[in-house]
């Protein structure tokens, strides 16, 4: 009876792993690869004209599917219509959550699924290390782990549906001035620590793809950087996927394919006639050919293009009313409460009149940023009309414009609550000049604020802007890119309908001189050569180095209730782990989302910033409840340094500070531990 058994169990193992051999995605591609000529493999590197922003013609012969590409990070772009317009990705990364991160990936990928699309461009993961950047409304911010969290349910949600997902940009796309020309010059340490980690974590989640940016790194081009290409990415990564260049970005043929290039977008000026030239003239691999078009289809049939046929194109309505109410709730839970003094918010019942005032409240309302993640809106709920709804006839709502200021005094004045609205536009193909809002703006919060003591600043924006009247006014909200229910998400936390919880993925600094990269060599670079001689000293690693109190910290954002901070509790060893615990409560009056942020100090002789994230958790708690918290510090990097002279992670024993609280400087418990 046992060796019946034994002998079933091993028949059962063997047609387990027959059939997952033939379910195996590697496999499979490896199969269809063999039968593909070398003309059929020749004919998928490269882009053909088509009505999507990139298209791959199909492989009838073998039943290979087209390939219909397709932007962005914030929604179906490139002047499509009838879809979502969502909250930029910088916004969502503000709610520090990452279910509703996976939820919003998820009716991105549904969507473009439904117009035909099988390659999403997005998301787009570089660093946000110039607070200029013109794409930082694209990005997830300024810090790797943040984005590194960020990016594994965003890549999910996206191929849930069916739709290859493409980080971007690999690597260094840190600015848009001169992105073309300009040569981004990074440390080792600080690309493995800093600019990599959250492509790494993309990988690991099983990225599909991976677009290649248009600047040089250490003066080679990105799409043609065998450094970062084959040795870095899809050698030490571990990446399986293609890599596609941007759109343009290809310099060369026989370079680029021999250093990593897999797919030349949008076109075949490198990857046509001239790459079989130089197959045949031996310059460029059968082999290295092979292995493109495996990269190639090895993803499709990972998200499932080959099993699941797809129909929709770009003219299909794919609005609906479930994704009209998660946009809403994105961008309500996304808003910052950056300040309340004397608890001006939520606008209280004794509030009959409000005076909304500046072109951004009414007439001009900076929702989205532009260039291809720019989304064209079915409609946008202005901060006026949202407002006006919620207030009912209870409250009387006026308006006047940014200029001329005299007259938004005038209206300040006569009302019993001040809200301006400001904002500035971001897009691709250059940055901001500066981090101003600009003197009709800055003028016009100045007079309303002088005119009435009760006033309110609404920020919209792609990241951090100048404050210099912050002094004058008692509350501020930043709402960044909030799409198209701008309105109603405004007015529901101005109201006290939704209980503020987003936090800063960016730091705002006071002033212009007291960004990291102050100088020009730094940005934009002198003669096309950009030098990160900042390190590791990105973002709030820079202010806390060098002791500058920013305006509003990275991972700030106020409550209308509060949360007390219990003592730390620290259990197990840097070998299986460590794990670090707390009881938050919530000692306010309503219920309300706290998001605990754990910062490490490393031992001095690693030469690490000052503090850097390594944890975060958002939790919603009721009035008087309390909730444990635990952080786990088991990532493989947790207490290591890349050695650039070993060119690897190096564990880096000692003793380590680990700091929980609201923000990067608003640590409320702090506790040693020794590794």
């Amino acid at each position: 009876r046992d060796q019946k058994s034994n002998m079933k169990w091993w028949l059962c193992l063997c047609l387990f792993l027959f059939v997952s051999a033939q379910n195996d995605p590697m496999e499979r591609a490896k199969k269809l690869v063999a039968q593909m000529t070398l003309e059929e493999k020749l004919s998928i590197v490269r882009g053909y004209g088509g009505p999507y922003v990139g298209d791959v013609n199909p492989i009838p012969r073998l039943n290979v599917p087209a390939l219909h590409l397709e932007d962005g990070p914030q929604g179906i772009a490139d002047n499509v219509r009838l879809q979502t317009c969502w909250p930029s990705a910088l916004t969502v990364v503000a709610t520090w959550d990452l279910a509703l991160m996976e939820t919003w990936a998820q009716a991105l990928g549904k969507e473009q699924r439904m117009k035909g699309t099988n390659i999403m461009l997005g998301p787009m993961i570089n660093i946000a290390r110039v607070p200029m950047g013109g794409r930082n409304f694209e990005s997830f911010g300024e810090d790797p782990y943040l984005t590194s969290q960020m990016v594994v349910p965003s890549v999910k949600g996206i191929q849930s549906q069916g739709v290859m997902a493409c980080a971007k940009h690999f690597i260094d796309n840190n600015q848009e001035t001169n992105r073309t020309l300009v040569s981004e010059n990074v440390p080792e340490r600080a690309q493995w620590e800093i600019y990599y980690p959250a492509f790494q974590a993309a990988v690991d989640a099983g990225v599909g793809s991976i677009m290649c940016s248009y600047n040089k790194i250490n003066n080679t081009y990105a799409c043609e950087n065998e450094e970062t290409l084959n040795r870095d990415l899809k050698g030490k990564m571990g990446f399986r996927g293609l890599v596609m260049s941007d759109w343009g970005a290809t310099h060369s043929t026989v370079a680029a394919a021999n250093n990593g290039l897999d797919m030349q977008m949008p076109d075949a000026s490198f990857f046509g006639a001239d790459l079989a030239k130089a197959v045949a003239q031996g310059e460029v691999s059968q082999e290295r050919i092979t292995d493109m078009a495996l990269r190639i289809i090895y993803p499709m049939y990972m998200v499932g293009l080959f099993d699941n046929a797809q129909t929709g194109n770009l003219s299909v309505d794919v609005q609906s009313e479930a994704h009209t109410m998660l946009a809403r709730k994105l961008a309500t839970h996304a808003t910052i409460l950056a300040k309340n003094a004397d608890n001006i918010l939520p606008i209280r019942e004794s509030v009959k009149k409000i005076a909304i005032l500046g072109d951004d409240g009414k007439t001009n309302p900076h929702y989205a940023g532009g260039g291809s993640g720019h989304v064209i809106a079915s409609y946008v709920i202005t901060p006026f009309e949202g407002i006006a709804k919620r207030a009912g006839s209870k409250i009387d709502v006026t308006y006047a414009p940014t200029k001329p200021a005299t007259q938004a005094a005038a209206l300040a004045k006569e009302a019993d609550l001040a809200i301006v609205f400001v904002g500035t536009d971001s897009s691709e193909g250059s940055d901001r000049p500066d981090l101003s809002l600009g003197q009709d703006q800055d003028d016009l919060v100045k007079a309303v604020a002088a005119a009435n003591p009760n006033t309110i600043v609404v920020s919209h924006g792609p990241g951090a802007v100048l404050m210099p009247w912050i002094d004058q006014v008692k509350g501020v909200l930043l709402a960044l890119y909030p799409g198209q229910e701008d309105g109603t998400s405004i007015a529901s936390v101005l109201f006290g309908d939704h209980n503020p919880s987003g936090k800063l993925p960016v730091t705002f600094p006071k002033t212009q001189k007291e960004i990291p990269v102050n100088t020009r060599t730094q940005w934009p670079g002198i003669d096309n050569q950009s030098n990160y001689t900042e390190n590791l000293l990105v973002g709030y690693r820079w202010y806390d180095e060098h002791r500058i109190q920013p305006l509003f910290p990275f991972g700030h954002g106020l409550s209308y209730t509060t949360f007390q901070y219990g003592s730390l509790s620290i259990s197990g060893n840097a070998r299986g782990g460590i794990e670090v615990s707390l009881k938050i409560t919530n000692n306010g009056v309503r219920a309300g989302h706290e998001v605990a942020q754990m910062y490490i100090t490393y031992p001095s002789v690693a030469g690490e910033p000052p503090l850097n994230l390594r944890g975060f958790k958002k939790i919603e708690l009721s009035a008087g409840l309390s909730q444990v918290v635990k952080f786990d510090l088991m990532h493989e990097h947790a207490f290591s340094i890349f050695d650039d002279v070993r060119r690897d992670w190096r564990f880096v024993p000692g003793t380590y500070g680990i700091s929980v609280g609201s923000s990067s400087r608003d640590i409320r418990v702090r506790a040693t531990v020794t590794v």
